[in-house]
C-alpha cells in the first residue's frame, strides 16, 4: 500500500517529503486504515454469526439492537433508531421482526401515551446474555498471553476512537 505513493499524488494521504513534490504516505494512518478495515471486516462476519446463534432468523444488523437493549434497558423505538442511525420505517420493521421472534416486547410509554417503549423478553435475554458470555470467553482465550492492562488499553483507545469516528 505505501509503496503505491507515486510523484505529485496524493492516493494514499500522503505528506510533503520536504525534497520536492514527491510524497512520503502517513503510514501510521495507512496501517490504522489496513487494520480497521480487516477488524471491520471480521466484526461483520462475528456479527452475524452472534445473531444467528441468538436465533437462527435474527437479522445481523438486529443483534446490535438486542446488546443496547440488554445493556441498557427499555428504551423508546426513537432513541434505538438514534443510536443505531436508521430511521423511524428501518426501526420499526426491525422491532416488528425481533417482537414476531420472541426476543423483545413493546409496551406503551407510561410518560407519553402516544410513544412504545421496548424491552427484551425474559426468552430475549436469556439469549443475547448466553451468547455475549460466549464471546467475552473466546476473548478472554484469545487474548489470555496478553496483559490485563494491555485490553483495558485497547477498549479504551476504542471507546475513543468510537467518539471521534462518527462527528
Amino acid at each position: 500500500m505505501g509503496a503505491d505513493v507515486h510523484k505529485g499524488e496524493d492516493r494514499n494521504g500522503g505528506r510533503p517529503s520536504g525534497d520536492g513534490d514527491e510524497l512520503v504516505p502517513d503510514h501510521e494512518y495507512l496501517s490504522l486504515e489496513r487494520e480497521l478495515t480487516f477488524l471491520l471486516r471480521r466484526a461483520r462476519a462475528n456479527q452475524g454469526e452472534m445473531a444467528r446463534e441468538v436465533h437462527p432468523d435474527l437479522e445481523s444488523a438486529a443483534y446490535g439492537l438486542l446488546v443496547r437493549l440488554e445493556e441498557y434497558g427499555r428504551q423508546r423505538a426513537t432513541e434505538l433508531a438514534a443510536y443505531i442511525g436508521v430511521g423511524k420505517a428501518t426501526m420499526s420493521r426491525q422491532l416488528r421482526a425481533l417482537e414476531d421472534l420472541g426476543l423483545i416486547a413493546r409496551e406503551p410509554d407510561p410518560a407519553d401515551g402516544r410513544a412504545w417503549l421496548v424491552d427484551l423478553t425474559g426468552e430475549g435475554r436469556r439469549r443475547v446474555t448466553h451468547v455475549r458470555e460466549a464471546r467475552r470467553a473466546r476473548y478472554v482465550t484469545q487474548l489470555s498471553h496478553w496483559d490485563r492492562r494491555e485490553v483495558a488499553e485497547l477498549a479504551r483507545l476504542l471507546h475513543q476512537l468510537n467518539g471521534v469516528i462518527g462527528k
